[in-house]
């Protein structure tokens, strides 16, 4: 179970470091993964982002402190806060309540338990898959800037497609070579840090279009087909918390690759969803 033991450590590092501004990468590291995935494979996992779960968290041993007798602004400093204004929203979010009045007796407050992760048995849908040892291919397409905080790019990613959407065809012309249909591809890494929607290809770089190359490396290839992006979305969520950590496989440093064989938009598309793996 090193899969898990990993997590939990990652999870011990993260709780004996509340106190503190997180090292991202550091909760990669430990966890096995980059510090973007483990943001993602995190919210699929706990069903809540990451950045929320630790303002739960430091909200929760907050109210312990101000009802033990401290002072409101040694706890909002002590968590990361410069000025009571903003500790006093962030608490009030989540208690529903000022810090002030969590100083007094009888006052309800809320509580949130850490995280421990636990492998369980259950019964779900079977999945098929592929490992499939792909040669570095070249990309031609559209990019934007990759945000290293996972949550924000579920919003900037779609809202990416939405623009390029209408030059999807400009792309069309351009496939030549494997995988076959228009991709998706985050490559968040420490030197390159764009999302493409591009194709494989040799062809030369329109105007206006970027290339790069996709490294050599194995993939877990998993096929779906359902209306996007929640359908893909779906699968990905599976493919972390079902199917990878009983798998033999961690999650390698390659891109992600999305494989739309279907132009997306359409109410029924296929796709396929590439995770990039290495043997534990």
């Amino acid at each position: 179970m090193d899969w898990l033991d990993n997590w939990n450590r990652a999870m011990e590092y993260l709780e004996e470091h509340l106190e503190e501004e997180l090292d991202l990468k550091e909760l990669g590291k430990l966890a096995g993964c980059s510090a973007y995935h483990f943001q993602r494979m995190f919210s699929y996992l706990a069903g809540v982002p990451l950045h929320e779960y630790i303002r739960r968290r430091r909200m929760t041993l907050a109210a312990a402190e101000l009802q033990s007798g401290e002072k409101v602004l040694d706890v909002a400093l002590r968590f990361g806060y410069e000025s009571p204004t903003s500790f006093n929203r962030a608490f009030q979010a989540l208690h529903g309540i000022p810090p002030s009045e969590a100083k007094q007796s009888g006052v309800k407050l809320k509580a949130f338990s850490r995280i421990r992760f636990k492998f369980i048995l259950k019964g779900a849908e079977e999945m098929e898959y592929q490992i499939v040892k792909e040669k570095a291919f070249r990309i031609v397409g559209f990019r934007t800037p990759q945000p290293s905080d996972a949550e924000e790019s579920f919003r900037v990613i779609p809202q990416f497609w939405s623009e390029v959407g209408s030059r999807i065809g400009e792309l069309l012309p351009l496939m030549n070579s494997n995988p076959s249909g228009i991709l998706g591809i985050c490559t968040c890494n420490e030197t390159e840090n764009h999302y493409y929607i591009a194709v494989a290809s040799s062809a030369p770089v329109p105007e206006g279009m970027y290339e790069w190359t996709v490294p050599a490396a194995s993939w877990a290839v998993f096929s779906g087909a359902g209306s996007l992006p929640f359908a893909i979305q779906d699968l990905q969520k599976r493919i972390v918390s079902e199917w990878l950590p009983d798998s033999g496989y961690e999650w390698a440093q390659a891109p992600d690759v999305e494989v739309y064989l279907d132009p997306p938009g359409g109410a029924e598309s296929r796709f396929q969803v590439w995770l990039p793996v290495t043997k534990r």
